[in-house]
Order: C-alpha cells, then sequence, then structure tokens
C-alpha cells in the first residue's frame, strides 16, 4: 500500500473525528430510535436551516456508527443539521417507526441503511411524497423506495474477491459456509448470489461445497451461536466467509478461544480485527476486506445535499462533485434503480493491519 494513500485516509479519519469531538451543538435522545443524535452547524453556510438525517441498521453496529461519524462530519462541515438515527433493532419495524418519527419532524432528506429491501417502501415512498429526499448506503432498499444508492463498492468486485479469499484459504477445496447479517439484508443477499454465481462459472471452485448459509442479524450474540453451530455441524469444515462486520468479529473470536482449524474471511473492521488477523495457527483470519465506512458516510451526505439543491434528481447520467472527494457520476444499477460506486474493496492482512486498526 502507497504511504501516501495510507496518509490521506489517516488525515481524513481525523478530520472526522475532530469534527464530530469538537461541534458544539447539543444531543438529544429518543426513545422511538435507540440513540438519536441532533447537532447544528454554522448557520451561516449556504445548507443552514437544512436538516439530514442517517437512519442506521440498528444500535451498536460499529460499521455504521463510523458511517454515521462521517454523514455528520460533512452536514455540520456545510452548515447543515444532521440528525442520527440508531434503531433499536435491525429490523424493518424499527426503521419503519424512525422513517414515521423523521417526517413528522420534517426533515429534507433521509439516507438510510435498510434492514429489508422491500418492507420500507411504504414508509419511505411517504417521505418522498411529502419532499423528502431519500437515498440509501450500505444496504439497499428496491428502486421505487430510494432517489439513487451509494454502494460501497461493485457487487461482482465483492463477490469475486470474497471467493477468491475462500478459494485461497481452503487450499481449493473442502467445505465452507457463510455467516451473514439478516436474511433480507439486500447488500448480503447480492454479494452472497453474486459468490455462488462466481463459484458455479468456473471448474476452479469445482471442489468446493458451500454446506450453509447461516444468519446471525448482525447480533454479536447470535452470530457466535451460529458460529459454534456451524462448528458442530460440520467437523470438516474449511472456511467461513462472514460479509458483515458484527458477523466476523464474532466468528473470529469463537474461531481464535476454541483454537479451531477452521479458518475465516470476510468484511470486517480493521480496528476489531487486527488481533484475529495473521497467517499462523494462533490466528483465525489470514486476510479480509472492507472500504472507509467514514467515505460512505462522507459520501451519503454529499448525495444528500446534492438531492435537496437541486443538482442531482438521482437519475442516471446526473454528475456532482462530492467536496474533496471528487466527482462521481450515477450510474444504472442491476434492479433498475441507480447507484454510485464508493470503490473498490481493500485487503486488509498481517502485512498492513497494525497500519490500519487506528484509522477506523
Amino acid at each position: 500500500m502507497k504511504k501516501k494513500l495510507l496518509s490521506a485516509l489517516l488525515c481524513a479519519s481525523l478530520v472526522a473525528t475532530m469534527a464530530v469531538g469538537c461541534s458544539g451543538g447539543s444531543s438529544e435522545s429518543s426513545s422511538d430510535s435507540g440513540n438519536d443524535t441532533k447537532q447544528e452547524a454554522d448557520s451561516g453556510s449556504d445548507e443552514g436551516g437544512k436538516t439530514y438525517a442517517i437512519v442506521t441498521k440498528s444500535a451498536g453496529n460499529p460499521f455504521n456508527e463510523k458511517t454515521a461519524e462521517g454523514f455528520q462530519e460533512v452536514i455540520e462541515a456545510q452548515g447543515g443539521t444532521a440528525i442520527v438515527k440508531h434503531p433499536e433493532a435491525a429490523t424493518a419495524d424499527a426503521q419503519v417507526s424512525v422513517i414515521q418519527s423523521l417526517i413528522s419532524q420534517g426533515v429534507d432528506s433521509i439516507c438510510i441503511a435498510a434492514n429489508d429491501e422491500n418492507a420500507l417502501q411504504a414508509a419511505l415512498e411517504e417521505a418522498m411524497a411529502a419532499g423528502i429526499k431519500v437515498c440509501c448506503e450500505d444496504s439497499k432498499t428496491n428502486p421505487d423506495s430510494r432517489q439513487v444508492f451509494v454502494n460501497q463498492a461493485g457487487i461482482t468486485e465483492i463477490g469475486q474477491s470474497l471467493m477468491d479469499a475462500v478459494l485461497d484459504i481452503s487450499g481449493g477445496e473442502g467445505q465452507w459456509a457463510i455467516l451473514s447479517a439478516t436474511s433480507q439484508a439486500a447488500n448480503q443477499n447480492a454479494w452472497i448470489d453474486s459468490m455462488k454465481e462466481i463459484m458455479e462459472s468456473d471448474d476452479k471452485y469445482s471442489k468446493l461445497e458451500l454446506v450453509e448459509v447461516a444468519y446471525g442479524d448482525d447480533e454479536p450474540q447470535k452470530s457466535t451461536d451460529q458460529t459454534q453451530a456451524l462448528l458442530a455441524k460440520y467437523p470438516d469444515l474449511k472456511v467461513i466467509c462472514a460479509p458483515t462486520t458484527v458477523g466476523i468479529n464474532a466468528a473470529a473470536k469463537v474461531l481464535q478461544d476454541e483454537k479451531s482449524s477452521v479458518k475465516l474471511t470476510g468484511l470486517g473492521l480493521p480496528s476489531e480485527m487486527a488481533e484475529y488477523i495473521g497467517d499462523d495457527d494462533a490466528h483465525s483470519c489470514p486476510y479480509m476486506y472492507l472500504w472507509n465506512p467514514i467515505d460512505l458516510g462522507r459520501l451519503g451526505a454529499y448525495t444528500s445535499i446534492a438531492l435537496v439543491d437541486g443538482t442531482i434528481t438521482g437519475a442516471e447520467g446526473d454528475k456532482f462533485t462530492a467536496g474533496d472527494m471528487g466527482d462521481y457520476e450515477i450510474v444504472k444499477a442491476d434492479d433498475g434503480g441507480t447507484e454510485m460506486i464508493l470503490g473498490a474493496p481493500f485487503k486488509f492482512d498481517a502485512s498492513n493491519i497494525d497500519e490500519w486498526k487506528d484509522v477506523y
């Protein structure tokens, strides 16, 4: 990894941390959403008076918390008001309650990481009918429930990276399993479908046997239980792939604590996974992938601002500048809607994990 890239991302993380930590706004809590943070920056900016909400999957999700940090940092820097909503549970019902509350508050935009691709449609259509701009990030809604999807990386690129990791770590053959989030999570399902398609399309994967897709619902304890169940059910299991930051962290601890020979890969936060990353028997995860969740949140914020001020509508071909992140173009998504892509997944292994664990 180039030192220039690392330096730039370290600086970006520092700026985000300072912006959140030094804000002079106030904090409120709301019983309908777990955690509800509302902070207002300099009202003299062009975005003064506008209110931008981000709705995460649930309270206590580290990836979503970092995404919300990036979102809040940009909104405040532009002089807007940021509302951060962490639903109490990773369910569609919990998110619907939050959306309805935001409609009542009359926010200008909602950026949401969907717990269910279709179940939020009625609530989000009501929001858009009320003039609220809607985008999603991390996990998408269906096309009728959004104006544009802020995608962290291309589905095929993620599926290919994860499938090749399973092939490599397993030695090219044997049983492997997937530990996912919820069975309704659009991003998880798309990545898993991509992995299956890639595995079936090339003979080099023919000696791999996918024995189960388990669901930990993005809850640490359930993900722990599911990992233990996989180990008990499949004594010949070689690899678990967890494309979820909550799941991979829970699985890593189980495998390392039990000194299991089963290895792990997937998508994880460097700060949470550093102690499990290594290419020896003492570590459960040889390597994993992810993107910068702070940057994902920042792009979601710039997108929300561009939707509200009319720079973009979410249509294919729309272009805008996301601050210092550069220029982005909205393209057609596989589901018939539109999206923009943050970037490609990045590999974290023993050679670089120490450099990244303090970044995010």
